[in-house]
């Protein structure tokens, strides 16, 4: 690692010429995303002083820009500070519209919202802690050397350009976080990454390398499994509606390209998805099917889709909105390939100029589907009846602010996520359990498209999703090898396989939690990051009511919800379920004896409850 010997000394003579002031906090957080909050406010609990450092002029990340269908397939495996904001995203709906509004109903416990309602209940957490939380808002950071004072393997402070004032200001801190959706900060301070696919040689990974699979489907023709330099595709999270009174047109873009899109239509006449149902679908089945157009009727191919829903796919979200995202059964949608590969290791004036570029495609794309004389005149009828909601994003356009960027630089850590850390090791059991744990999560291995549309093939090179289950996450994932002070809660480390199940909210809010707690820990016992004692962290988590490994019978709420966790990692319950109330059978308790070395005399099979031997050998271990 780099040393930049005499910088500090420098740095304090230029401030004190007043050029430059120098801010010292205990964290220093370079992003507003949920990642970063979470940081914030979980080391604030724990007395500690953050600053985080947001780009833009809005705290919030993605699910204040639109991605407002919660990405999480076990809803009770992450639950911390993300549950509160979720069981407040629900409780806003109670107290606005009733109990019994359709609009609790649509928010899904919490997990579905408008984009402005999660922006509203990040602010309600942060403004809780404004005496321990300072936010910064159009504070850039640059992904340059330069940037990072480094020392002894540590990181003094960060320069930032303010970007209302054009002036340099620079933060110190005792622990810093790169909560960047890129891992700017990260790179800057030297940590090792990687960007692209790792070929399916590495690690063995399904989907890994040059993948080109139906929907739904099999692996198809033209598939590698090689190694590249491509990055999955970015897009924007709409909020569209059809209510009249909120809908604001589309309107044409000034920069409008009718050929990017004008393959949709020969979609729609055809009936072609990328769907597996293709596979059974016939020439006959495909012409009878054109006349049912012609005639005025939608598709009725399966897989296929009309309308608005045949470009975008579409989440309802309270108030008539939705979470609008990339219609993963088509070949041409909201996803932009190939464009954005520069993206993670970009400067920000060319970051801008893709996030412009971008938006013009996508209003583009929706005015093709409303506008068009190719395609049906009712298929135009039904995508009309969309339009961006009047009542978000006012100072934009009504349209997001963010960019949705999935996947930027990915670092080599303590530990290297892969997909085999979220795969079963037998069929219908867990995968690897991390000892280490500082959040469960479950989501897919799932990544959008590299490429665009390709003749002949059945997708979009590298559009795949394989199935997986609810895994443990070790800390090492947010943890550099050798720069003492830093932390990585949203870019972590991992395959490209691997980062692209966690790499969703609800686990980067969890991560964001873990990280500020083990920052907090970490100044209090003047430990380097990697080197903060995984029980305290683990326990801190715990008390605030964190996951580290699920079971599907023992929720966070549970009085022994912490003795299942604790005994849980250490490999006493490999299954599911607890099961605290049953009796503990003559095998299992055996096994437990072996497993700690302990005689457990008040134990009897059949008789004592799993739960209270579980107690006995916790309570011994003290």
């Amino acid at each position: 690692m780099r040393r930049r010997k005499g910088w500090g000394l420098s740095l304090l003579l230029v401030a004190s010429a007043g050029l430059l002031a120098q801010t010292k906090y205990d964290l220093v957080i370079v992003g507003g995303n949920p990642g970063g909050i979470m940081a914030a406010i979980a080391a604030a609990r724990m007395g500690k002083h953050s600053v985080i450092l947001e780009r833009t002029g809005y705290i919030g990340g993605l699910p204040a820009n639109g991605l407002g269908a919660t990405d999480i397939a076990t809803r009770d495996a992450t639950t911390g500070l993300f549950r509160e904001f979720v069981d407040r995203v629900r409780q806003h709906y109670v107290d606005t519209y009733g109990e019994a509004s359709e609009q609790v109903k649509l928010c899904s416990d919490g997990y579905h919202f408008e984009p402005s309602v999660g922006a509203r209940v990040f602010d309600g957490m942060l403004a809780e802690h404004s005496d321990r939380i300072t936010i910064r808002k159009m504070r850039q950071f640059d992904a340059e050397d330069a940037n990072v004072t480094l020392r002894d393997n540590r990181i003094e402070s960060i320069r930032i350009r303010n970007r209302e004032t054009g002036e340099t200001e620079i933060y110190a801190g005792a622990v810093f976080l790169d909560a960047t959706y890129e891992g700017d900060l990260g790179a800057a301070a030297g940590v090792p990454f990687r960007i692209g696919r790792e070929g399916r040689d590495e690690f063995g990974e399904p989907g890994a390398g040059r993948v080109y699979k139906y929907w739904n489907g099999p692996e198809a023709d033209g598939s590698t499994f090689q190694a590249d330099n491509a990055v999955q595709s970015y897009n924007y999270r709409l909020c569209l509606t059809n209510r009249p009174a909120n809908r604001v047109p589309v309107s044409k873009p000034a920069r409008y390209s009718r050929e990017e899109y004008a393959s949709i239509a020969d979609d729609v006449w055809a009936g072609r998805t990328t769907n597996v149902a293709m596979l059974d679908i016939t020439d006959g089945m495909r012409e009878e099917n054109r006349r049912r157009i012609a005639s005025g009727q939608p598709s009725a191919l399966p897989g296929d889709r009309w309308g608005i829903h045949r470009i975008t796919n579409i989440v309802h979200v309270p108030n008539a909105k939705t979470d609008a995202n990339n219609q993963h059964d088509a070949f041409v949608s909201t996803d932009l390939p190939e464009e954005n590969w520069p993206w993670p290791t970009s400067s920000w004036e060319w970051r801008d100029r893709f996030a412009q570029r971008l938006r013009t495609y996508t209003e583009g794309l929706l005015w093709f589907a409303q506008n068009d004389s190719a395609l049906p005149a009712h298929f135009r009828k039904a995508a009309r009846e969309w339009g961006w909601a009047a009542d978000e994003y006012v100072d934009n356009g009504h349209f997001p602010r963010q960019v949705y960027v999935r996947e930027g630089r990915r670092f080599e850590c303590a530990c290297f996520f892969t997909a085999g850390d979220a795969m079963p090791v037998t069929p219908g059991g867990r995968p690897p359990v991390h000892e280490s744990s500082i959040t469960a999560s479950h989501y897919a291995l799932d990544s959008h498209a590299v490429r665009k549309r390709e003749a002949g093939r059945v997708h979009l090179d590298g559009f795949i999703s394989y199935p997986s289950a609810v895994y443990t996450v070790p800390y090492g994932v947010i943890t550099p090898c050798e720069t003492d002070n830093l932390l990585l809660p949203v870019p972590v480390s991992g395959s490209h396989i691997g980062f692209s199940t966690l790499r969703m909210e609800p686990c980067w809010m969890a991560l964001g939690q873990a990280a500020g707690i083990a920052a907090a820990l970490a100044i209090e016992e003047g430990l380097k990051v990697r080197n903060v004692p995984i029980d305290k962290l683990q326990n801190s988590l715990v008390a605030q009511q964190a996951t580290l490994i699920y079971y599907r019978d023992v929720p966070y709420t549970d009085a022994d919800f912490p003795l299942v966790q604790q005994m849980g990692l250490k490999g006493y319950l490999p299954g599911w379920e607890a099961r605290l109330d049953e009796p503990v059978d003559s095998e299992t308790l055996s096994h437990w004896r072996r497993m700690g070395k302990r005689t457990l005399s008040a134990a009897e099979p059949g008789r004592t409850t799993r739960r209270d031997v579980l107690r006995m050998i916790c309570e011994e271990e003290k």
